[in-house]
């Protein structure tokens, strides 16, 4: 019969004491793992497959921190006091815009981290009389200038546009992008993010400070994008027939009227046409519009959507709404955002 050393007895006694202090020490590491998930995530690491933006010289980094006042998506803001830059015909150049021209280009080329400065001055320079060769100038230079400041990862110091954003526990793109009153869609796109459902915690993010409004000529067949009261890009849009004019004045994005090729019903074929049908009319979105002020109060069922027909881009053959080509639905689609943004028509 074998023998235990220290006796039977004592060697219970001594296992029940280890197994207790065992179970002790794993119940205080797992409490420990509670813990760290919930104050920093299930990735407290920020170990993922995004990349963090690059940020110019100069930036603060501990704005991320800082997290502006959440909204109620009820509350309606004051028209936005957009730049009005419809083309006027004729007119000499104005002096003071072609001196501001050269300066703002030699300050880009020669000091590219006063990107924000160059922008701020030609943006202002829209309100001055100049030339229509001129605007067009200006328009195309801010469009250049926005590839750079805008459409790409980088931050810019003294950017009161963009910003930089540490994830917080519990966030979600969806949310981040109500706080900044902009689609989540854009800052998927801009911090090259495949799986935002995987958004760690403690990641820094370039974040937009909306939201993004539109102004559309009917003269021109133009949109004008801005974000805030700063332009961005134009682009060329299909305007109502004659008889179903796309009606001037204030719109704003409907609550909900963001779709993806939803089905549509045509009221004068009478019948409901599908994303896949060859002459399905709404291209690649849809953006359902709600008139708030002038000729456009109270009127509903107008939208900016593609087409599958971009040859009718430029020219007065819808039946009132605002067509796109669908690479260009797309962006603006994921700029726009309900009840904020506001598009306001004009002649």
């Amino acid at each position: 019969m074998a023998r235990y050393p220290f006796g039977l007895f004592n060697f219970n006694r001594w296992t029940a004491r280890n197994r207790n202090l065992t179970y002790s020490i794993v119940s205080a590491l797992l409490i420990v793992a509670v813990v760290v998930v919930l104050i920093y995530g299930p990735n407290p690491f920020g170990k993922g497959e995004n990349e963090t933006p690059e940020i110019s010289p100069g930036t603060n980094v501990e704005r991320a921190s800082v997290q502006p006042v959440p909204r109620l998506a009820a509350e309606v803001e004051p028209k936005p006091n957009l730049i009005d830059i419809a083309p006027r015909l004729g007119g000499k150049p104005n002096p003071k815009v072609t001196e501001l021209i050269a300066e703002t280009m030699e300050l880009v080329k020669t000091e590219p981290g006063r990107t924000i400065e160059a922008r701020d001055r030609l943006n202002d320079a829209l309100r001055i009389p100049m030339s229509r060769k001129q605007r067009a100038f200006v328009k195309d230079r801010l469009s250049k200038l926005a590839d750079e400041w805008l459409f790409s990862p980088i931050v810019f110091a003294n950017d009161m546009l963009c910003d930089i954003y540490k994830v917080k526990p519990g966030n979600q793109l969806r949310i981040i992008g109500e706080r900044y009153k902009v689609p989540w869609e854009i800052l998927k796109q801009l911090n090259r993010i495949q799986r935002p459902e995987l958004l760690p915690v403690g990641k820094v993010i370039k974040v937009v400070n909306g939201p993004f409004h539109a102004k559309i000529y009917r003269s021109t067949f133009t949109l004008d994008l801005y974000l805030q009261n700063t332009f961005v890009r134009s682009f060329p849009v299909g305007l109502g027939k004659p008889g179903k004019e796309t009606p001037t004045g204030l719109w704003q994005v409907k609550a909900g009227g963001k779709l993806v090729k939803p089905p549509w019903w045509d009221e004068e074929a009478g019948r409901t046409y599908q994303h896949d049908d060859p002459d399905y009319p709404l291209g690649s979105r849809w953006i359902e519009l709600e008139g708030i002020a002038g000729a456009a109060k109270g009127r509903e069922g107008f939208g900016i959507h593609g087409t599958k027909k971009p040859d009718q881009i430029g020219k007065a053959e819808s039946r009132g709404c605002i067509r796109l080509h669908n690479g260009d639905a797309i962006l603006i689609y994921n700029l726009l955002v309900p009840v904020f943004s506001k598009v306001e028509i004009l002649d």
